[in-house]
């Protein structure tokens, strides 16, 4: 079984990313803080991690914390980073820090799904 955290602060992002990516051989776990988020990494070991930088506030960089979180604490664990409010700054950040990939939102539903697959999780279609 492979497991996935997407970790956002909009419901609907999860909810729609867990609907997606959820299949029989996928657990899909979300989360909508950063605490919320470490509880579950120190729970469980995850394939994938999906993160939206910004959780709070205009100055936001939470996601970006939780990928070194991540990186020191499972560092085989695909990070995909997605942000609304992104920079060339910011994207070189997440790659810095260890990043598999970094969106824009919106994102390419189609893309994600080609990443996600080029790990070796199953998609549901």
């Amino acid at each position: 079984m492979k497991k996935i955290l997407i970790v956002d602060d909009e419901l609907t992002i999860l909810l729609s990313l867990s609907h997606i990516l959820g299949s029989e051989d996928t657990i899909v776990i979300t989360c909508s803080t950063i605490e919320e988020a470490e509880e579950a990494l120190l729970r469980y070991t995850f394939d994938l991690v999906i993160a939206d930088i910004r959780m709070s506030g205009i100055q936001g960089i939470e996601g970006l914390e939780l990928l070194g979180y991540i990186k020191n604490l499972s560092p085989e664990t695909a990070v995909i980073i997605m942000t609304a409010y992104g920079s060339d700054e910011i994207k070189k950040e997440a790659y810095g820090r260890g990043a598999f990939h970094y969106y824009e939102k919106p994102i390419d539903i189609t893309q994600l799904l080609s990443k996600v697959h080029n790990l070796g999780i199953s998609l549901p279609f």
